[in-house]
This record gives C-alpha cells, sequence and structure tokens, in this order.
C-alpha cells in the first residue's frame, strides 16, 4: 500500500470519528470544552438599552420582578426580590442541551471565586424541572453549582427563545449582562465585572 493511499485512509477513519463524536452528546460537550478553552465563546458583557428594563429606580425594578421565584431541590423557595443588594448570576439551562452542559464547568471555577463573597448569588435554573437528571450531571461532573427549578413565569426579557442564557443582575435587580448561547465564564473578565458590580 502506498502512503497516498494509507493517509487516505487514516484520514477517512479520523473524519468518521469525528462524526461519530460530534453525534454523541458527551461527544458534542467535550468538543464545545474544548473550543472554549482556546478561546472561543466569550460571553458579551456590555449591555444594549433593548436588554434593560425602562425603570430605572431600584424600588420599581424589584417590584417588577417580585413575583419572580425559583426553588431549589427542597423546595426552599428563593424569590428575586430577596435577593435585594445582591449581584445575581442567573444560568437558563437543561439537562438535554449539550451547550448548557459543556459550560457548566466554567460557572463552576466562576462561582468558586466568590464562594467567600456573600454580595453574589448563584441560580442556575433547570427551565424543565428535570430534578434528578440535574443531580445527577452535577454529581457526575464533580459539581456544587445551586439548581433552582422556576416556580413562576420567567421575565421574556431575561430568557428568550434560546438556552443556555445568562443574565447578570446588579444589585438593583437591573441587567448588567445578558448572554445567549454557550460561553466560558471562567474568564477573567468575566469575574472581574462581576466584582465591579458588587462595589457600585
Amino acid at each position: 500500500m502506498n502512503k497516498k493511499k494509507a493517509w487516505k485512509i487514516i484520514g477517512n477513519i479520523i473524519f468518521a470519528g469525528l462524526i461519530i463524536l460530534l453525534l454523541l452528546p458527551s461527544g458534542r460537550v467535550w468538543v464545545q470544552q474544548g473550543l472554549m478553552k482556546i478561546g472561543l465563546f466569550k460571553p458579551k458583557l456590555e449591555t444594549s438599552e433593548a436588554t434593560n428594563t425602562p425603570a430605572e429606580d431600584e424600588g420599581t425594578l424589584l417590584s417588577d420582578y417580585a413575583g419572580v421565584a425559583f426553588s431549589d431541590d427542597n423546595g426552599h423557595v428563593v424569590s428575586i426580590h430577596d435577593l435585594k443588594g445582591k449581584v445575581v448570576f442567573l444560568n437558563f439551562w437543561a439537562t438535554w442541551c449539550p451547550p448548557c452542559k459543556a459550560e457548566m464547568p466554567s460557572i463552576q471555577v466562576l462561582k468558586d471565586k466568590f464562594k467567600d463573597n456573600d454580595q453574589v448569588a448563584f441560580l442556575l435554573v433547570e427551565i424543565e424541572g428535570e430534578k434528578e437528571k440535574a443531580r445527577d450531571f452535577m454529581l457526575k461532573g464533580d459539581m456544587d453549582l445551586p439548581i433552582y427549578y422556576p416556580e413562576s413565569q420567567i421575565p421574556g426579557e431575561w430568557l428568550g427563545g434560546a438556552i443556555p442564557t445568562t443574565v447578570i443582575l446588579d444589585k438593583t435587580g437591573k441587567i448588567a449582562a445578558r448572554h445567549e448561547g454557550m460561553a466560558d465564564y471562567s474568564r477573567t473578565e468575566v469575574s472581574d465585572f462581576m466584582l465591579e458590580l458588587t462595589q457600585k
């Protein structure tokens, strides 16, 4: 067998392997995490006027979302209003979503950076209510992210039609940043952005 034919066979095997890898959900997660590690999928941290609520004062913003609530695995309900004065990192995801799963380790890194900061709250909202699958995913990934489930309608300005979607609220409840799609939240600019919000 000549070299040209051997390389063609090897190339076909690698191509077939990549196709199979991309068809498997766990394979897609692995590929997506690799792409994040090389610097792709940076989250948008700038705010556009369209994503902000029109109200500007803290009382009005918080009352707009007074009915928005999430529950944890133990049934403990947290209202957004309860988080007044904190920077809130909200991530909307589902257990069947490979990009959602791919970004979770980066969110764990971000959460670990703020583990001693009581001015920051993390709510990872599994929108389908798949408690057992969500717990299993966290255990398998050796992650301790706080999983919550919707107890009310999620505001449209937070979650449109795509997951994963991440929203960072400032201390007044105003959207400081919103990103649709997978992103690498372990990046220094994300933690710097959130730290700056805690100091305002």
